[in-house]
């Protein structure tokens, strides 16, 4: 993904739960671009690299992506990509509508948002986590 659809989607996140003080990255290419260095600076955001060749120090992406890679990728024989993409969409919804997590209290993504916007009323409140 490049860092200018990257900021972008930063943005949207943004408005929808306010800005975070830092952001845990690895070192991919959209990640030390000049653009999202440029625009984590301007927005006041600390980036904090994980170490090269340290996955788990950003442990909830490498289960996501391990999560994915079985249930999708090393589960089907695909044709075309819009099979993939297709299979993901409802992998995706599924994951984050339907699926209980444990690190939220046995609920859905969905259900803890919800409640977390309760729970801040209209203000959104500045992340802390990193």
């Amino acid at each position: 993904m490049p860092a200018i659809r990257v900021t972008r989607i930063l943005e949207q996140v943004i408005c929808e739960q306010g800005k975070p003080k830092c952001i845990r990255v690895d070192n991919g290419p959209e990640f030390i671009s000049k653009e999202f260095s440029t625009w984590c600076k301007d927005n006041h955001i600390e980036i904090r690299y994980t170490q090269p060749g340290r996955p788990m120090q950003n442990g909830y992406i490498e289960r996501f992506n391990r999560s994915f890679r079985e249930s999708i990728l090393d589960a089907y024989l695909f044709d075309d990509i819009t099979q993939v993409q297709l299979l993901a969409e409802e992998w995706v919804n599924d994951y984050n509508s339907k699926r209980p997590h444990e690190a939220l209290e046995g609920k859905t993504p969905l259900e803890y948002r919800v409640q977390w916007s309760l729970s801040i009323q209209s203000t959104p409140a500045e992340s802390t986590a990193c």
